[in-house]
């Protein structure tokens, strides 16, 4: 297992601003194993594209780091690659679905590769610019911004299954940061995140381990 940093402290802003909640809460945050896309580097968002089977290898990998853990929810993107591996890491049998964890909607930029953008919109960014046709930054933090309320209102150990672009959202968001931090994090296929809560500092959100593999 790759070594990780204990906790990364940041300040937290509105998204973070809530109700009290379980000093106990842990979100394990897990992307999917490798897709052909994924793994050629196009962009995936709606497409429904399935692991390979590297990928199914990999998701069976992290079982070890899932299933001696009692998860009080399982959650997963609608998207066949990520519930694909929460089955096959063994937690298939809690989990539901969640579509605000669905992968950033790319639109017109859907099966591009970054270089291909570049080369037509030199100055694009997506921590910025989004995609046309697609999610804005703005609609990729609300809907990030809703499910942190939704999961600061759950207690224990929570697993959820998304993607590379929205799990770095989701974790900038949790904590209270500007999306455009999550490009600092990188978060490879068939890895996982613990976010957490630092009692210690009044339960400031923290970033516990990061990019974590078996």
């Amino acid at each position: 297992m790759r070594p990780a940093p204990r906790c990364l402290h940041v300040n937290a802003s509105d998204s973070s601003s809530a109700a009290p909640v379980d000093p106990s809460l842990r979100i394990f945050v897990i992307r999917h194993g490798e897709t052909e896309w994924s793994r050629s580097g196009k962009h995936t968002g709606r497409s429904d594209i399935p692991l390979t089977n590297r990928g199914e290898q990999m998701a069976r990998e992290l079982a070890p780091l899932l299933t001696n853990v009692d998860f009080s929810e399982v959650l997963s993107s609608p998207r066949r690659r990520a519930h694909d591996t929460c089955v096959l890491a063994g937690l298939g049998a809690l989990v539901g679905t969640e579509p605000d964890l669905a992968e950033w909607d790319y639109g017109d930029d859907e099966g591009r590769k970054s270089v291909e953008i570049l080369a037509e919109r030199p100055d694009w960014d997506i921590w910025r610019d989004g995609c046309p046709g697609g999610e804005t930054p703005d609609e990729v933090a609300a809907r990030a911004d809703r499910l942190v309320h939704k999961l600061k209102g759950l207690s224990g150990n929570v697993a959820v299954f998304s993607h590379g672009h929205f799990g770095r959202v989701l974790t900038a968001r949790w904590l209270g940061q500007p999306i455009g931090i999550g490009r600092h994090f990188i978060l490879d296929p068939a890895t996982l995140g613990i976010l957490a809560l630092d009692a210690r500092h009044g339960l400031t959100p923290v970033i516990q381990r990061w990019n974590v593999a078996p």
